[in-house]
């Protein structure tokens, strides 16, 4: 019989990686009902969809993910199988090894068959994350394509918009009268990007809508995260950052009519601090932001109304120089 583990075991060395890697012998014998869904920072982000099946975990690498729509069908290339204990395995691959990067536990539970053919897979997932009814079916080579059978899992989600028009503040001289309703942020004098990421490397859009790069991370950054940012590329070069200060589109939901304050807390929630981009701090004190604007060399403040939409006519943006 062949050793359905032999081409993962030619793949990696057991002292230099701590993935599992167990000697030849038999195959466990299990209930063929474990799945595990493993997001996986390689050269290129991608999850890791695992099934058990005779002893092994039948592999797909996903580089969409899971889909939750069944009018979206995410590419899924077949891999090596995988020994049953990797079904636990979580941590860091070390770089020049096969597969090099950070491993999580996506999701993770167990599955039931609905058929299992050699050209279809139709199965039942019950997971944390993910559960559903989805088939798998080759295309060409190793390409295989993942198809979610029942109705979406957000029937009502918003698809993530492709051209958004940045808010632009108004140039004014004076604070506003009203200080307490407005959170200030420091004016960074850089270029306007909007970013957007969707289970990969982020695309970058200008103020008149032309691509334009993205800083390389971001996106992989956010993992399984949909995402549309707000903000500005600041410094030259190498040290170019961008500084993130809004959040228009999150998961499935847009936010442009939710308040300044609710979009800033929410992206706080984000956590994005990165090599090449940083949440950009947001104050409750106009007079000593723009003092420390001052201080810092930038050319000003923006003052944004705490309550209001991201719309251009209610926003009620002000560029405060210094």
């Amino acid at each position: 019989m062949a050793d359905r583990l032999g081409t993962y075991r030619s793949k990696r060395d057991s002292r230099r990686t701590p993935e599992p890697v167990p000697e030849q012998g038999p195959l466990p014998e299990g209930r063929d009902d474990t799945f595990v869904i493993q997001e996986h920072h390689a050269r290129r982000l991608h999850w890791d969809f695992r099934l058990e099946r005779d002893g092994v975990l039948v592999s797909w690498a996903l580089p969409k993910g899971v889909p939750d729509d069944p009018k979206t069908n995410h590419l899924a290339v077949h891999t090596e199988d995988h020994p049953l204990e990797y079904a636990s395995f979580a941590g860091e691959i070390p770089a020049g090894e096969y597969g090099g990067g950070q491993v999580k536990i996506w999701d993770r539970g167990t599955y039931e068959t609905e058929k299992w053919a050699e050209r279809e897979v139709k199965i039942v997932l019950h997971g944390e994350r993910v559960s559903g009814r989805y088939v798998l079916f080759p295309t060409k080579g190793k390409n295989w394509i993942i198809h979610r059978m029942d109705p979406p899992v957000s029937p009502d989600a918003d698809p993530m918009p492709g051209d958004v028009r940045p808010v632009l503040p108004a140039e004014r001289k004076r604070l506003p009268q009203r200080k307490d309703e407005y959170g200030y942020e420091f004016a960074w004098g850089g270029r306007r990007l909007i970013m957007y990421a969707d289970r990969g490397p982020a695309q970058a859009r200008d103020v008149n809508g032309d691509q334009a790069r993205a800083p390389r991370g971001l996106g992989e950054a956010l993992g399984s995260r949909r995402a549309v940012l707000d903000g500005e590329m600041t410094g030259t070069g190498a040290d170019e950052t961008y500084m993130i200060f809004d959040l228009l589109y999150l998961d499935g939901r847009a936010l442009f009519d939710e308040p300044y304050e609710r979009r800033r807390e929410l992206l706080g929630e984000l956590g994005l601090s990165g090599p090449r981009w940083q949440t950009a701090p947001s104050f409750d004190d106009g007079g000593a932001v723009r003092e420390a604007a001052r201080e810092q060399g930038l050319p000003g403040i923006v003052a944004k109304r705490l309550d209001a939409p991201y719309d251009q006519a209610k926003a009620d943006w002000r560029l405060i120089a210094v």
